[in-house]
């Protein structure tokens, strides 16, 4: 009875597994007919990701990624701007400004979509079958190694206010951050930021502001200007981001504050009125899937996949400093034009040299 039981479920394997080809061939067959070409607005560094688009190119023959990368801000507003044209050329949008995102949903951009790798993610990272959160980003301090010793190190943005506090010249205009006025993705960490601890974040804003901060709309930038000395510390910077370049580079070093981290999340949603409809599903769940979410955890982008991935390894490691970004509605609360506008106000009158 044990044999034929394990026949059986032989082969109801071996039919999933055929059914499954099938259908990975039947839809690899459509995007091809399609044009054989996804679209993919992203404000992911193409170097970075790199590896992964090759591997989908490699896996789904006949079809290729027309990859865009631009900043966070631009991808929505190209998106919008294209909509309302009746332009309609991207497949999929591909962002770690959540708030932008779910504001880009919310208003009707995307279209839903169920699979087995949709299935597969987490609770919190998928948004009314639209929206999936794709990674972990926990946000940094970063510093140059060859003029900070280990022992002053900021370790908590208590740490980090009091060396800018105790040392201004050396640290006048060798700081930087995320600008919030011209980087969606400075305006959603600096303003989560002020919700996890308001007083830690102004008095931190008024010490940048004071010491002249650079402000950014690229991380490779602040990671060139770190690597080459001309920057000290970065802050709040994509770690993923700065924990790749530190792989590589021996003068970044990365800090993850063991007050509390921001961990957010890259969100990927196919377009509503995508082109390509049959490439974009491919492409998300090649990006939701195991192989993509080692691939993006080698890249250095931290994995959501349990069964794939370093997402455990990253909250134990963070510990109770781990402060995920809920992805939904309640990012929206700084889109609001009058909430912007007064935290941006607050954020100027910080950066004022006093």
């Amino acid at each position: 009875m044990g044999r034929i039981r394990q026949l059986l479920c032989a082969a109801l394997a071996l039919s999933t597994f055929a059914a499954f080809a099938q259908g990975n061939a039947d839809r690899l067959a459509a995007a091809v007919r399609e044009g054989g070409r996804v679209v993919v607005y992203a404000a992911t560094d193409r170097d970075i990701v790199q590896p992964v688009l090759d591997a989908f190119e490699a896996q789904h023959p006949g079809v290729r990624i027309d990859y865009h990368d631009m900043n966070s801000a631009e991808v929505y507003r190209r998106v919008v701007a294209e909509a309302e044209q009746g332009r309609h050329e991207v497949d999929v949008v591909w962002s770690s400004a959540m708030d932008l995102q779910v504001k880009l949903v919310n208003d009707g951009y995307a279209q839903p979509y169920r699979s087995a790798e949709t299935a597969a993610l987490p609770a919190w990272a998928v948004w009314k079958d639209e929206a999936f959160a794709t990674s972990y980003e926990p946000a940094a301090i970063v510093y140059s190694k060859r003029a900070l010793g280990p022992y002053e190190v900021p370790d908590t943005h208590a740490a980090l206010i009091r060396l800018l506090a105790e040392q201004p010249d050396r640290f006048r205009g060798r700081v930087a951050t995320y600008d919030p006025v011209r980087a969606g993705l400075g305006l959603l960490l600096h303003s989560q930021d002020a919700l996890a601890n308001p007083t830690a974040f102004w008095q931190l804003a008024r010490a940048l502001g004071g010491r002249q901060v650079e402000l950014h709309v690229k991380t490779a930038v602040v990671l060139d200007r770190i690597a080459s000395g001309e920057v000290l510390i970065g802050y709040n910077l994509l770690g993923s981001y700065a924990h790749s370049r530190a792989r590589l580079d021996p003068n970044v070093g990365v800090v993850w504050p063991r007050d509390y981290t921001l961990v957010l999340s890259r969100v990927a949603f196919v377009a509503r009125r995508a082109p390509h409809p049959a490439a974009a599903r491919l492409w998300l769940d090649f990006l939701l899937s195991a192989q993509g979410q080692v691939l993006l955890a080698r890249a250095g982008l931290f994995s959501v996949r349990e069964d794939a991935s370093d997402a455990a390894g990253l909250r134990q490691q963070l510990g109770t400093a781990f402060r995920p970004i809920a992805l939904g509605t309640a990012l929206l609360a700084y889109l609001d034009q009058v909430k912007q506008r007064d935290f941006l106000r607050e954020w100027e009158a910080a950066m004022r040299k006093p």
